[in-house]
């Protein structure tokens, strides 16, 4: 190997991987090509040493390459330092950027939701079909009703935050597909409208509204949010722009899945609701306003302030996104 010729060929490469490494803050896409130049300047070292051994070269590129990979792996301390910003800038402003998928899923569901509704609660044959007269019975008088108190507080709030988070996140991750979230967002409309439908049908609307409301505006608002996260991502691969569909996808799951994250908190809320505001005998106007104001932080934390951090230059892109996504995942 001509150690003069490789690096003559190299050195702006070298070179630039070094200003990378040691510039103070870095993009998403100065992050990518930081991860990248790294990988061909470590080929470039395994190469030289196994030609010609030790090197002055060899000291100079492994300082470079050490240097590089502190910056990409990170330590503890700077990712604790990372979690205000991603707490008040990043993730507020993503979700805002994801306002309006969240509405048209929110009206979506509605709207399936009263006509499947509608239908059960106005169709013998519908009812015939989920069940027959007794078994609907019990489920108005009993089943609906005890599903929120037959296990501990705690153990079902766990059951439930466990399970909604992960819809939350197989949301966002299998929403390249096109259809996963389209199926789960119908299904879910399913199975509130024909619920309440039945109710309704038995004269027990105000048991469906009541149980219902407390827990799951948060709830809900959540599952539209991961959604529209997922439906984001797709879009990113059917309308790419000026991007290749791959970056596109690359970019937009990387950054949109750290949504996920911050879903986890407000359905950790909205299953405390259920578990513990729910099914106790507080008053129903006193439960349904702390689903509420539950909802109320909520949305003010994606609009009011995910609004601020966009006008003060925290678009929630996707390069400020992959870049924490990747600094957490090296940590």
């Amino acid at each position: 190997m001509d150690l003069d010729a490789l690096r003559a060929a190299r050195e702006q490469e070298w070179a630039r991987l070094d200003t990378l490494a040691r510039t103070r803050r870095l993009g998403g896409r100065e992050a990518d090509e930081l991860i990248l130049r790294y990988q061909d300047a470590a080929a470039d070292l395994a190469a030289i040493t196994a030609t010609a051994g030790p090197t002055p070269l060899t000291d100079r590129l492994s300082i470079t390459l050490s240097r590089a990979r502190i910056r990409f792996t990170g330590t503890g301390a700077n990712l604790l330092s990372s979690v205000p910003r991603f707490a008040v800038l990043q993730l507020p402003a993503a979700l805002y950027r994801l306002r309006w998928w969240t509405l048209a899923i929110a009206v979506i569901t509605a709207v399936v939701a009263v006509v499947y509704g509608v239908w059960a609660a106005n169709s013998p044959a519908v009812q015939a079909a989920i069940g027959d007269p007794a078994t609907l019975k019990k489920l108005v008088d009993h089943d609906f009703v005890d599903y929120y108190s037959e296990n501990p507080a705690a153990s079902f709030t766990g059951e439930v935050w466990t399970h909604n988070a992960l819809l939350a996140a197989e949301c966002i991750a299998f929403g390249v597909l096109g259809l996963f979230v389209p199926v789960i967002v119908l299904q879910n409309a399913q199975n509130i409208g024909i619920d309440g439908g039945i109710l309704i049908a038995y004269g027990r609307a105000d048991t469906f509204f009541l149980y219902i409301a407390p827990h799951g505006l948060l709830e809900l608002t959540s599952l539209f949010v991961a959604a529209a996260a997922g439906m984001r991502i797709f879009w990113a691969w059917i309308a790419p722009g000026a991007r290749s569909r791959g970056q596109a996808l690359a970019e937009d799951g990387r950054a949109l899945f750290t949504v996920a994250v911050g879903l986890t908190v407000s359905l950790f809320v909205s299953g405390c609701i259920e578990g513990f505001v729910t099914p106790s005998p507080l008053p129903w106007p006193v439960k349904i306003g702390i689903g509420a104001l539950a909802l109320a932080a909520f949305l003010t934390y994606m609009l009011a302030v995910g609004r601020r951090a966009t006008r003060a230059g925290q678009t929630g892109d996707l390069d400020e996104f992959a870049a924490g996504a990747r600094c957490i995942a090296a940590a």
